[in-house]
């Protein structure tokens, strides 16, 4: 599994942009004495949450290793604190960043199949809220979106509207007053939150009789804070009729309990059965 750091011009965010991408071309398998045959690999774009970068999965769980074992390239964006979202205010466009930029720099560059069924999106807290909130924009682009320990967090930024945030907001990771959800989520007011592009709860009804909607999987440690929103957001989606995995395990809001969840996304994607392999993460003697 190569791990490359590389850096393109985004036109949506009008600069050049860093992108961390594991793929899987330097692999060689027992009994044979070259790397595996040009193939077109399947992609995971997956996102990380606030204060991360394009590195933090890599860092901070075994999403190399496990990729590898699978024949599956992931695709590691810097999405900053933007929660993954389109603002002409601020003048981020990280939506389009996303689902367009993005995709089409990785499908230039390596060899990765361009099929819909091929292509997933997924991610932590801030990353698990543009996750699904662009995946649900763009149901013709992904078929599987799974979103972990999400910061789906419209009801935090709705009572935002009435004043200042409380501790108990704090506590749970938000880091952000009224000005910059309206700013971040392109709002005149905290009001029009619902019913956007950025309402996850709004998206879910919007695409929800589409025959391509996406799969979901969604999961989130019981001694997290954000459990009840995720919760909240599994029985909307399951009286939906969407074809959802939901999972609660021990764990708290940490790379501890996501490099366990990864694995589980990871498994349940339609991906290749593990085949293990000689490459460059492997020790050495």
């Amino acid at each position: 599994m190569a791990v490359l750091n590389v850096n393109f011009f985004s036109n949506a965010l009008f600069r050049i942009v860093p992108v961390t991408v594991v793929l899987p071309t330097d692999k060689v398998l027992p009994g044979e004495q070259t790397y595996q045959s040009p193939r077109l690999y399947k992609t995971l774009y997956l996102l990380h949450g606030l204060r991360g970068n394009n590195t933090a999965w890599v860092n901070g769980t075994r999403i190399q290793a496990l990729a590898n074992e699978r024949n599956l390239c992931v695709v590691m964006p810097s999405g900053d604190n933007k929660f993954y979202a389109d603002s002409s205010r601020s003048a981020d466009y990280y939506g389009k960043f996303l689902t367009e930029d993005l995709i089409a720099f990785a499908e230039n560059s390596f060899p990765l199949s361009r099929r819909r069924e091929d292509r997933f999106i997924a991610g932590l807290s801030m990353g698990g809220f543009g996750a699904l909130t662009n995946g649900l924009r763009h149901p013709e682009l992904y078929s599987h979106i799974a979103a972990l320990s999400s910061a789906l967090i419209k009801e935090r930024i709705l009572r935002a509207k009435e004043g200042p945030l409380t501790d108990q907001d704090y506590a749970a990771n938000d880091y952000f007053n009224r000005a910059a959800y309206e700013t971040m989520f392109d709002l005149d007011s905290i009001q029009d939150f619902e019913n956007s592009e950025c309402d996850y709860e709004f998206l879910a009804r919007r695409v929800a009789k589409r025959p391509d909607k996406p799969e979901i999987f969604l999961c989130c440690g019981t001694e997290d804070s954000l459990l009840g929103y995720n919760r909240a957001y599994r029985d909307l989606l399951t009286g939906l009729g969407y074809s959802l995995r939901y999972e609660e395990s021990a764990g708290d809001h940490t790379w501890a309990y996501w490099d366990y969840a990864i694995e589980r996304v990871l498994d349940w994607l339609p991906l290749e059965d593990r085949r293990a392999g000689i490459t460059s993460e492997e020790p050495h003697c």
